[in-house]
């Protein structure tokens, strides 16, 4: 009876120890605003954010998407922006990378887009390579989010 009670109590004390997954995942579900952007395209590298446009990647835990339109609410005819896209995506340690289901240019639909990503503080970076062979896209991009609050 006694090795009964204790067997009872071990199973308990067992039972009521908390595990707790050791995660080495990225914080990047949540909305991100483009803070920078920059292309590097053979020799060349230059800035290809545009402070008069807003963007955000909303990602959570199986898909991203992101929207990109003009501050002038479109009145401006020949500044009016908008484009959006989104997939599913992975992340394999810093690896993110991102499936692209949907997008208005649909010529850019089904392509694969591998970055590595990186996050300080309320900061993410994605650094990696677009390539479109179809329309002849091949360059290294570099982008920087802030997350939203």
């Amino acid at each position: 009876m006694k090795n009964y009670i204790a067997f009872v109590i071990a199973i308990l004390f067992f039972a009521s120890c908390e595990t707790k997954k050791e995660s080495n995942v990225l914080p990047l579900n949540g909305t991100w605003r483009l803070i920078s952007a920059e292309t590097t395209e053979k020799d060349s590298t230059f800035s290809t954010f545009n402070p008069k446009t807003k963007m955000i990647k909303i990602i959570n835990d199986s898909h991203f998407a992101f929207f990109n339109h003009d501050l002038n609410n479109g009145k401006d005819s020949t500044a009016a922006v908008f484009f959006g896209g989104g997939g599913k995506y992975t992340l394999k340690d810093s690896i993110y990378t991102e499936n692209l289901e949907f997008f208005n240019n649909r010529q850019w639909e089904n392509g694969k887009f591998e970055f590595v990503v990186k996050i300080k503080n309320d900061t993410l970076t994605q650094k990696g390579i677009e390539k479109v062979e179809k329309l002849g896209v091949d360059r290294i991009i570099t982008e920087k989010y802030v997350r939203e609050k």
